[in-house]
């Protein structure tokens, strides 16, 4: 079932990198992520309370609100780096580079989450951030 999450997952991802691109071209990028960010901490605590797992909030330990906070402050940062590089640049170009994060994603699991990295992982991430580099540098 993950896969069909992730693969929605990245459906919106492109919708959301296409809508947006739109929406940088005559606002200030800070105030396109400000208007988004907006909604979504109104729909994210929508489905949480619709949920019903309000109750929750109450049960999180310190250590973990430390990195949700964390991973919240960054989502933040590349979020706000996202939409000034969509206002810079084309949206699938930006879009793919972005993808490069798949790389570092492997490399901080590796290190921090002690996951394993097989040969096909490591051929896998070298061969999605070399379709990265080649879209976003591609001459037009």
């Amino acid at each position: 079932m993950w896969v069909v999450f992730s693969l929605l997952a990245a459906l919106s991802a492109a919708v959301v990198v296409t809508l947006s691109k739109v929406g940088v071209k005559n606002v200030e990028s800070s105030v396109a992520f400000a208007i988004q960010s907006v909604l979504i901490v109104t729909v994210a605590w929508s489905v949480v309370a619709w949920q019903g797992h309000l109750g929750q909030v109450q049960q999180i330990e310190g250590r973990t609100w430390l990195f949700l906070i964390a991973a919240g402050i960054i989502t933040c940062a590349s979020s706000l780096f996202s939409f000034q590089a969509l206002k810079l640049g084309q949206a699938s170009r930006t879009a793919s580079f972005d993808k490069i994060s798949l790389v570092f994603s492997i490399l901080l699991a590796f290190f921090f989450l002690k996951e394993k990295i097989t040969w096909q992982v490591i051929l896998g991430a070298t061969m999605m951030a070399g379709g990265a580099l080649l879209i976003a540098f591609t001459k037009e």
